[in-house]
């Protein structure tokens, strides 16, 4: 089993499991935490990340920054990519595009989802990001390219 998988089914199965993973994923990349953000769900192929609106992260019209919303979505659609790696296999962004489709206000959850990678598989992945507020509406969408190749050999 993929070893992010691994530690997120191992911590999400306790009471503060997810928030120590979430916190995990920051410190490896620290930029991430400035949305403080919660993954709810991980699987091959599928993550949930959630935020909170906050005067931190606001815009000058008092909703999340569009900046943050881009944070959102790239920590949910390059954990979803960590975790669905086959062995042997790695990604890394190679361009994102993005539609802002209304006010990001309150309580926000990304929704990342991409399709299984092959083994030696190499090339441009996308991985489709939407986020919702509380009540359902899409306020965001992305798209991100992940490049996705076989990892070099350590006698290379």
């Amino acid at each position: 089993m993929n070893p992010t998988l691994k530690l997120w089914r191992k911590l999400s199965a306790f009471p503060a499991g997810r928030q120590l993973f979430s916190k995990g994923v920051c410190i490896k990349a620290p930029y991430f935490a400035t949305i403080k953000p919660v993954f709810e769900e991980l699987e091959t192929g599928y993550a949930v990340v959630r935020i909170k609106e906050r005067r931190a992260i606001h815009n000058h019209i008092k909703s999340v920054h569009a900046i943050a919303l881009c944070n959102l979505a790239e920590i949910a659609g390059g954990v979803v990519s960590e975790a669905s790696m086959p062995a042997g296999m790695r990604w890394i962004p190679a361009g994102m595009t993005v539609r802002y489709l209304g006010p990001a206000k309150g309580v926000l959850r990304g929704y990342a989802s991409m399709r299984e990678i092959v083994p030696g598989e190499k090339g441009a992945v996308p991985v489709k990001v939407e986020v919702k507020n509380e009540v359902g509406t899409v306020v965001f969408d992305a798209e991100i390219a992940m490049h996705v190749s076989p990892k070099k050999s350590r006698s290379s």
